[in-house]
């Protein structure tokens, strides 16, 4: 192709690929939203709760149990997220697996870490989704943290 403000000629290689990942429970981007799904594919990313690596990968570094603990509770979080009319939410605002990927720092305990995670990424992020309905996300905290 030839770059209409100077004439030189400009090309992009055949194995160039730019990987753009977006959350789609983020409203205030709607306009661009539109104007990016217009020029690009676009394919969901869920969350690996389910994946059979998801737990070996959790177990290098928390015992087998903590994995367990994690995966249950955040499977049935997810599964009251997804739920549309019960939650007004819905599949967009699912909690992803990437909140368990970082190890605890030395000396941590799973208990600690678990904790932690909840505390300060998670207890957060369930009052940002349900900013209308306190009761909601503390039911649902209530859940992560029994």
């Amino acid at each position: 192709a030839t770059l209409a403000y100077n004439g030189m000629t400009f090309s992009v290689p055949k194995n160039l690929y730019i990987i753009g990942m977006m959350n789609t429970a983020d409203r205030s981007l709607a306009m661009m939203d539109y104007a990016l799904r217009r020029r690009f594919s676009f394919f969901d990313v869920e969350p690996a709760f389910d994946k059979p690596t998801f737990k070996p990968h959790l177990t290098k570094y928390v015992s087998a149990a903590m994995a367990d603990k994690v995966i249950s509770r955040f499977k049935e979080l997810n599964k009251k997220i997804s739920d549309e009319n019960n939650s007004g939410l819905g599949k967009g605002y699912c909690i992803g697996h990437s909140y368990f990927c970082v190890p605890p720092v030395q000396g941590q305990t799973d208990d600690e870490w678990y904790n932690s995670i909840i505390e300060f990424e998670i207890i957060p992020l369930l009052y940002e989704h349900w900013w209308d309905d306190k009761e909601k996300a503390e039911d649902c905290i209530k859940a992560l943290q029994k």
